[in-house]
């Protein structure tokens, strides 16, 4: 029998493959890095079938350096293994409220990926069950801790930009990402069935969001007009070629997202999807303008509006300021798991967060339907 650390956190992975998605390719990678290693310890692993499940714990257990353990079929599995105190949950949307309360019936800690639920009712009902319980909680909002979310954050509180008056975002999802109309890969194909809870506004445009408020502070009103420009969406296989499928498609595509924050601070966000990556087409642009100075984030990498996974230029009062990072999303979830490892109260995104953001983004929703500004 294997012996594990009781100096670590041990993890029971659900929803972690051997080859490919965002476990694969971010979180489980993080959590082997040197600073994270002697914090936590992937000691078991939950996917599918048996035969992904042992094929991802010979994968990680050569990594890791010892044995771990291979669930498949049910959460309530891994999450009953006594080893394990930590679950860390990365399945598609639908699944988010069943795999969790099974990790918090079992009074495990939890690690889910946003959008934790895919309503504001699922999300309260997974918040509830954790204060029940006692149970802490992790949510994959891991963008408010990347190297230039956290350089910003150096930037204004050394007051150089002076007092916080407006910020500005222009966000594009590019047709060649294959994510969003008017073309999407196959295997996205879930997100187009609003119901699934993986929405343009919940997912991409959610991230960005929590990001805001993080280094900002939260909305107090909000009032957002939305439209579908392309509503039929070709699919896409793994080579980017049509399979001769389309789609109807009946949800926004663009977003105008205007609010007041709680420091009184005017924010407009513009996010529109579709249109081809030609040259000098900027993907995303994030300022915060103080009365004495700008800030400016920029990337025109294809998928830079989403800032949780790439880390786009920063530039203080139009000069480049240089970072030393890894250019990816394995750095900014290190960042979000540390705190985590030392008790309550750090700076991480809980299921309460999620409830908030969840909240947020219905006040968008009813503002783009009644026509009017909503109060938070």
């Amino acid at each position: 029998m294997v012996e594990y650390s009781n100096q670590k956190t041990n993890v029971g992975f659900i929803g972690l493959s051997a080859t490919s998605g965002w476990a694969a390719t971010a979180l489980a990678p993080a959590l082997i890095q040197p600073s994270l290693r002697d914090k936590y310890d992937l000691v078991a692993v939950s996917t599918t079938t048996e035969a992904s499940s042992l094929a991802s714990a010979d994968k990680y257990s050569k990594e890791v350096g010892h044995h771990i353990k291979s669930y498949f079929g049910p959460a309530s599995r891994i999450a009953s293994d006594e080893d394990v105190n930590l679950v860390a949950i990365s399945v598609k949307a639908p699944h988010h409220k069943e795999v969790v309360l099974s990790a918090i019936e079992a009074k495990k800690d939890f690690f889910v990926e946003w959008p934790a639920g895919i309503s504001t009712k699922e999300t309260e009902e997974i918040a509830s069950s954790a204060r029940e319980h006692g149970v802490r909680s992790l949510v994959g909002l891991q963008g408010r801790h990347s190297v230039v979310v956290r350089k910003v954050k150096e930037i204004l509180s050394s007051g150089v930009v002076g007092t916080v008056r407006s910020t500005n975002v222009i966000a594009h999802l590019p047709r060649e990402a294959g994510t969003f109309p008017p073309f999407t890969f196959d295997y996205y194909e879930y997100t187009l069935d609003k119901n699934n809870g993986a929405t343009m506004l919940t997912v991409p445009i959610g991230h960005q969001l929590d990001t805001l408020t993080h280094v900002l502070g939260d909305f107090v009103k909000v009032s957002a007009i939305a439209t579908n420009v392309y509503p039929v969406l070709t699919v896409l296989d793994r080579t980017h070629k049509p399979t001769g499928k389309t789609v109807a498609y009946h949800q926004p595509d663009h977003y105008a997202i205007s609010g007041v924050l709680k420091s009184g601070i005017l924010a407009n966000i513009l996010w529109r999807t579709g249109y081809a990556s030609t040259e000098g087409r900027r993907q995303y642009v994030w300022e915060i303008e103080g009365e004495e100075g700008t800030i400016r984030m920029e990337s025109n990498n294809l998928l830079g509006a989403m800032a949780s996974m790439i880390e786009p230029d920063l530039y203080l009062n139009g000069k480049k300021v240089d970072f030393e990072t890894s250019g990816n999303a394995v750095e900014s979830c290190v960042e979000a798991w540390m705190p985590f490892s030392n008790g309550p109260g750090g700076d991480y995104a809980t299921i309460e967060d999620a409830v908030k953001h969840h909240r947020l983004l219905d006040a968008i929703e009813a503002s783009v339907q009644e026509g009017k500004v909503v109060a938070l």
